[in-house]
């Protein structure tokens, strides 16, 4: 098969050269199924499309070291978190997550640069004869677009984040010098499993034979799923809250307890929730110095403090605006928002303002069972087919005495916030990534 594609790109290129990047987009997002837009019908339970597409364009993924990171809070900024570190080390290193907020370039990232869009233009028009034999989705497309770049970017490690569960994630044909998995919570239950357990066995399909696995979090309900994987595997496994203690003594500010050792790191990741990403970032750290990558304290010190700028890591409890406090977070499940309240809560105002928008193929009830009944709210849509309508949103959340109005847009719904708060108040954006994609001048 492969001969035949091969064959077909070269006759055919000539073709598709003419596309630019926004027909190329165009061509991605309307010919191809996105989980992201459109939810369940993109995902592919297998890893055929992404083998073929591999193979086709000679496996670039053996070509580099990797890191492969799933779970299902905390996996984009531990991610981001590895990356800066790396980075910081001089390693030369990619980063591959989704999905992006603002433009499809932030998905692929060298040292922090964002793929060319020329690169863009040019895999897709060298591939896309193979793309209409093969039929593939939208995400394995990027994954193999990704693989392609880091190969041919000659990095020295590239961080590869799994885009849903991991054993069937497209992701999943690399074999990595190290795995990490974050916390284990509910999401995506229609596809993954609707136990804690049966989720974490889809998760612990990243670990692969003899290669070393951190767990960030030991959760009771979940260990032995892990445990049962990696003997099967013969790796090593690591709990790393069974050695790292991270306590946050302020946003952003952290007191790590290691064996008899205690020291304070600055995180420029606000978000009091990186307490639990953060005791499996310094786990994965001290495995990848077992493997022989050369990573001081100094270095984890200078890329925990400058993750966004060195990986324009973008939306995890970030700062949008002031007098009015506005802050948005792209945390979108129940464990995810139940963190967010709690540092809501902490957080000093005179009164609330909920920005909320979530999608439509999601139970939505666990989480606005838990949202502040003492704010106002303003419910709002992304522009994409999962999107659960203004209107519908507001009548489940009335259910659960949440009280608000309903808006077009998230800016528009913003804007509405602003003008009925205080220079005290705080308004807090949220409750879908597309929402917070969204918003003006993030």
């Amino acid at each position: 098969m492969m001969a035949f594609l091969f064959s077909d790109i070269k006759t055919n290129f000539a073709a598709f050269a003419g596309m630019n990047y926004a027909e190329t987009l165009n061509y991605l997002y309307q010919n191809l199924p996105m989980f992201q837009r459109v939810g369940a019908v993109a995902y592919k339970q297998d890893l055929t499309n992404t083998i073929a597409l591999c193979e086709l364009l000679g496996n670039p993924h053996h070509k580099f070291k990797s890191i492969h990171v799933a779970g299902t809070n905390g996996k984009g900024s531990s991610s981001h978190m590895l990356a800066a570190v790396l980075q910081s080390a001089s390693y030369k290193t990619g980063l591959y997550t989704s999905p992006h907020l603002k433009e499809f370039t932030e998905r692929i990232r060298v040292n922090g640069i964002e793929v060319s869009k020329d690169f863009v233009v040019d895999f897709v028009s060298r591939i896309k004869p193979a793309i209409e034999k093969i039929n593939p989705s939208f995400f394995e497309i990027t994954v193999a677009m990704a693989f392609d770049y880091f190969a041919q970017q000659q990095v020295d490690i590239a961080v590869i984040e799994t885009g849903l569960g991991g054993r069937l994630d497209s992701t999943n044909v690399i074999t990595p010098v190290l795995s990490l998995i974050t916390n284990i919570g509910w999401d995506h239950m229609d596809l993954l499993g609707t136990t804690l357990e049966k989720i974490s066995f889809e998760k612990a399909g990243i670990i692969k034979p003899h290669v070393p696995i951190v767990i960030s979090e030991r959760q009771s309900a979940v260990e032995s799923v892990f445990n049962v994987r990696a003997k099967e595997c013969e790796s090593a496994i690591t709990f790393a809250s069974d050695h790292f203690k991270v306590i946050s003594k302020s946003p952003g500010y952290y007191a790590v307890h290691h064996g008899n050792n205690k020291y304070f790191l600055d995180l420029d990741l606000k978000g009091r929730y990186q307490t639990r990403n953060l005791a499996g970032v310094l786990a994965a750290i001290e495995e990848l110095r077992r493997l022989g990558f050369v990573i001081s304290h100094k270095h984890v010190e200078n890329g925990l403090k400058a993750v966004s700028r060195l990986t324009g890591l973008r939306g995890r409890w970030q700062t949008i605006g002031e007098r009015p406090l506005i802050i948005c977070d792209t945390g979108h499940n129940e464990d995810g928002l139940r963190e967010i309240v709690k540092q809501i809560s902490d957080t000093k105002y005179h009164h609330l303002h909920m920005v909320i928008g979530m999608v439509k193929d999601k139970d939505v009830s666990k989480v606005l069972s838990i949202l502040p009944t003492n704010a106002s709210y303003y419910f709002c849509a992304a522009s994409i087919p999962r999107a659960m309508s203004p209107d519908e949103l507001k009548m489940k959340a009335e259910a659960f005495g949440l009280m608000g109005n309903t808006f077009e847009n998230v800016n528009e719904a913003i804007q509405a916030a602003r003008v009925n708060s205080t220079v005290e108040d705080f308004i807090f954006v949220g409750g879908s990534t597309f929402v917070v994609a969204e918003i003006e001048n993030l």
